[in-house]
């Protein structure tokens, strides 16, 4: 996918969203998300559009010193949709107005303004599926959007320790763990070395791995962010079970 398309997925996603908490009871708690309610994870997601289309309108080059930002909340819990859904359209609004090739900060690999446009699109995927999880409702995703998504995980884990300390742990003697598509031909192999963990490039010709999970892309992008059980139907786990084990437990967003 491109930035544009991951622009017009953006707002997609937040269309979603919204459209699944409008008609709910806001007080509804949401499992994946343990202590949050629906209206506490719609306030998240608004505020990550609100917080990103700042970075993004001042082009960052360096670390912010500072997250302040006006979120224009609304006054009541009720309005949180409404407010979700003007916080998407003023990302629109910026992404359209920006060069997304322009180079800019980030936290990950891609040192472009286009990080923060895919960064936010599968920040509000995850939680549009969080939203319908905690409401009954079973997750669709598209299969090449969900597989950009794993892309998009894996390449960048490597560098969240600020925010996800445990990815920090990450480490092994030479090991390996494939992440393969069942439903396409995507598949990413995770090399954990003695002083970290990083994407490997094996496209030419796919070596072993010591550990393999094998599922749809949509429920290779849930496992990866926690929202599926590894042991559950959806998966075939194959090789080292300790290795993955070891993955699971620290590799959490």
């Amino acid at each position: 996918m491109n930035p544009a398309q991951h622009g017009a997925a953006v707002a997609a996603e937040a269309a979603g969203f919204v459209a699944t908490v409008k008609a709910a009871d806001l007080s509804t708690p949401v499992p994946t998300c343990p202590g949050w309610t629906l209206a506490d994870l719609t306030r998240h997601v608004g505020s990550v559009h609100r917080w990103f289309t700042e970075l993004l309108r001042q082009r960052i080059q360096q670390p912010p010193t500072s997250r302040d930002v006006d979120l224009r909340l609304p006054e009541d819990r009720e309005g949180l949709p409404d407010w979700l859904t003007e916080s998407a359209a003023e990302a629109a609004a910026v992404f359209a107005a920006t060069d997304l090739d322009a180079p800019m900060w980030a936290w990950g690999v891609d040192q472009h303004a286009r990080f923060w446009v895919r960064r936010m699109l599968f920040e509000t995927l995850v939680h549009r599926a969080d939203a319908e999880l905690a409401l009954g409702i079973s997750p669709h995703i598209d299969r090449a959007l969900a597989a950009d998504g794993v892309d998009e995980f894996l390449t960048n884990l490597p560098f969240a320790s600020s925010f996800a300390p445990l990815t920090a742990q990450l480490r092994a003697p030479d090991r390996s763990l494939r992440f393969s598509c069942t439903d396409g031909d995507e598949n990413w192999l995770v090399g954990l070395r003695p002083d970290g963990f990083a994407l490997v490039a094996d496209h030419s010709r796919p070596s072993a791995a010591d550990a393999t999970v094998r599922g749809t892309a949509e429920d290779l992008l849930l496992l990866l962010y926690g929202r599926r059980d590894r042991h559950g139907d959806a998966f075939h786990l194959l090789g080292d079970q300790d290795l993955l084990t070891h993955w699971f437990t620290h590799s959490a967003f």
